[in-house]
């Protein structure tokens, strides 16, 4: 029997803090305990160190097949585990597009297979995530799709989105949703606003979020169907949600960290790292995401990792492609922010579970939490020690991040799935 004891750790045990021990044996958590023996077991010595469930990131893109030049399968899964996730669900926008039963059985084999950590799959809300038909949600379902989703773009009929929920709902599955109104956009790059009047570029109001964000509430209401928003990004979209619940429609949303911690005051110039979908907005629609998951009315994070090439991103915001990395420094930077020192705005638990328990409750996920008799997914971190972030420690493709050359703390020491030790720092996949 192989066993594993992590010794010294505090504990992260569902949302209590603990000393203790924790015991893995042939894959799961055998015991939670202090002083643990274990004597034919491998010991680790995590004293002075979080040991907490698997992170949950609801929302990657790993761009393969189709775009390995930027991700594939192994590496997106490495930095997932490198930034303490052991579970992630894996967007549709590849080539080919997942949307069909047979796609979905291919993809869902080959995540179980090359990936490092346990990879769940969306499938596409429509058809090659175009205009046009619906996908057979029952059938994808089936295959062993989690959600539906045509994240990167936002479905611009209302009847194709109200068929859509009304399928995705009869065959229980989760439907998240890009909100974007096309018509609005006029070719913006970053948000509208001083920035962008300061750099000459052509600016994204905040209307193509929050406009179809209203047509998706009332289609959702009228439907009485589950609606996942992704990455919200205004205060106006906060209070809109927030509006929505109150009157008994169920729609959940996620924030991202760049969302949080960034505004468009930060954008140094023409730097593409700081370009994404939707834009970076002000430091009031920060304070608004921040409150929002305070008050219950944002659910979860979900990092939005979007890697691209160093050679894309040098053609400036006007040029480059939209996204950038989140998995190797999800965690880390949000506690840095918002958790350690005298400014914080959050409790510790209360990031873990935004970060774990609450997206895997979103999708039925069986993910974030530590239960005895439970899968060994674990995630030990290092609270006290700061690293700077460079780019050729990074185990993904992308090299894509505003966070480069800040000093995080919080970095992962070790990840485990399933009881192997998938990351350790220091040490190459």
């Amino acid at each position: 029997m192989t066993q594993t004891l992590l010794t010294g750790g505090t504990v992260n045990l569902n949302g209590d803090l603990i000393h203790a021990d924790v015991l893995i044996a042939n894959g799961k958590i055998a015991a939670i305990g202090s002083k643990l023996a274990a004597p034919d077991a491998e010991v680790i010595d995590v004293h002075g160190m979080l040991v907490t469930a698997g992170l949950v990131d609801i929302h990657v893109h790993l761009r393969d097949p189709g775009q390995t030049d930027k991700e594939t399968i192994a590496t997106g899964s490495a930095a997932a585990a490198r930034g303490g996730f052991t579970t992630i669900c894996a967007m549709p926008n590849v080539d080919p597009v997942p949307d069909t039963p047979a796609r979905i059985q291919q993809m869902c084999a080959r995540n179980a297979a090359e990936g490092l950590v346990h990879i769940k799959q969306y499938s596409s809300i429509t058809a090659g995530r175009a205009a046009g038909p619906t996908v057979d949600f029952a059938g994808v379902k089936q295959a062993g799709a989690i959600a539906v989703s045509n994240d990167g773009n936002g479905i611009q009929s209302a009847d194709t989105m109200y068929q859509a929920l009304l399928g995705a709902k009869q065959a229980g599955l989760p439907l998240a949703e890009h909100v974007e109104e096309d018509s609005l956009k006029h070719g913006g790059v970053i948000s509208a606003g001083a920035k962008a009047t300061e750099l000459g570029v052509p600016g994204l109001v905040p209307a193509v979020e929050t406009s179809q964000l209203a047509r998706d509430l009332a289609l959702a209401q009228a439907t009485d169907a589950p609606y996942h928003v992704c990455h919200v990004s205004t205060a106006v979209s906060v209070a809109m949600i927030r509006q929505a619940k109150a009157a008994g429609i169920k729609v959940t949303a996620e924030a991202t960290p760049h969302h949080i911690l960034l505004s468009d005051s930060d954008i140094p110039g023409n730097d593409a790292n700081y370009k994404m979908n939707p834009p970076l907005r002000g430091k009031a629609d920060c304070a608004a995401l921040v409150q929002g998951l305070l008050d219950g009315t944002i659910d979860c994070i979900a990092t939005d990792h979007a890697p691209h090439t160093n050679a894309e991103k040098a053609a400036g915001l006007c040029g480059a492609p939209n996204g950038i990395t989140g998995s190797e420094t999800a965690f880390a930077a949000l506690y840095t922010a918002l958790v350690r020192g005298k400014q914080a705005k959050w409790t510790l638990t209360q990031l873990l579970n935004w970060l774990s328990a609450a997206p895997a409750k979103l999708f039925n996920l069986q993910a974030g939490k530590l239960l005895p008799g439970g899968p060994a997914d674990i995630a030990v971190f290092d609270l006290d020690h700061g690293q700077v972030v460079t780019k050729d420690e990074f185990a993904s493709k992308g090299q894509n991040t505003p966070f480069v050359g800040r000093k995080l703390y919080g970095n992962t020491m070790y990840t485990f799935v399933d009881g192997k030790c998938v990351y350790k720092q220091g040490e190459q996949f």
